[in-house]
Formats: C-alpha cells, structure tokens, sequence
C-alpha cells in the first residue's frame, strides 16, 4: 500500500481535518512515519510504510480532544510495527484477532505523557472505516485479551485508556 493510498483514505473519513504527522528516525525505528487525524471525540492514528513490506497499514483509535494528540500512541503504533516485522521474518504475519501483550501500559507510562492503564495488550481488529487493509489496534486488559473480549458496544473500537 502506497503513502498516497492511505493519505487518501484518511482524507475521505477527515476532508476538513488539519492531521499531526510525526516521522521517526530511520534508525532503531520500524515505522517511517504516522498521522494522528482529529476526529468526533478521539484521535485517529495510522501509520506509513508497512503496507509496501506486510500488506496492511496500523491504526489506532483513542478517546479525547484537543489542539494536539497524545504522543504516546506514535510510539505505540512503532512498537506493535516492529512486532509484525519479527512476525513476518518468522513467516507468522499478523492478522485479523491477534493480540500481543506488551507487558506494560500501552501508553508507556510512566515513560511517556501516557496516563497510567490497565491496559495492556493490544488486539487487532479490521478498521472499521477503512477495511482490512487497515488493522487497528484495540487496548484491552490481560483478562479481556485471555478471554477475546473487544468493548462491542463502540462500533469504532475506540482505546479509552482511563477505563482500566
């Protein structure tokens, strides 16, 4: 998937959305870069540059408003990116109903301006705007994730960290 593909796709959701786009160095870093989009009562995140090696782009909703995004998710979506690289190398590419237990906040609290979480695992589901090519990635608990359970009362999966 190509860096204008998914810029199109975000633009058709947010056509009056002004994004907050971060590039990461290029060493050290799975990810070359992201956008966070400002939608109605959260943020919407997506990253650039695996869908060229792995075939889908990451996204990441998260609740709250404001001027400018949280920071911690950019580092979240460079985190589960370079866990689909070590997947792919391993032939065991991530998919649909995986999960990955990060063994920490998925906000990297105390590391980052991440609030404190009981969320600790991140669950891959279909972006439910923009299709499978888009997996986003849903916080949830340790129990929830044992148990496969994702909040199905949001229709857009959106990770409120505050909630564990």
């Amino acid at each position: 998937m190509k860096w204008d593909t998914v810029t199109e796709a975000l633009s058709r959701l947010y056509p009056q959305a002004h994004p907050w786009h971060v590039t990461y160095p290029a060493e050290g870093f799975a990810l070359p870069a992201a956008s966070a989009y400002p939608a109605d009562g959260h943020w919407h995140y997506v990253s650039y540059g695996l869908g060229e090696r792995h075939g889908f782009e990451l996204t990441f909703r998260v609740a709250g408003v404001g001027e400018q995004p949280p920071q911690w998710p950019f580092l979240l979506l460079n985190q589960v990116a370079a866990l689909a690289a070590l997947a792919g190398e391993a032939g065991e590419p991530f998919e649909e109903g995986q999960w990955a237990d990060l063994g920490a906040p998925i906000t990297g609290h105390p590391h980052t301006d991440g609030a404190p979480t009981g969320l600790t695992v991140v669950i891959l589901a279909a972006d439910p705007q923009l299709g499978g090519s888009f997996l986003q990635l849903v916080g949830v608990t340790a129990a929830e994730a044992q148990a496969g359970e994702v909040d199905s009362d949001d229709p857009l999966l959106v990770t409120d960290p505050a909630r564990a």
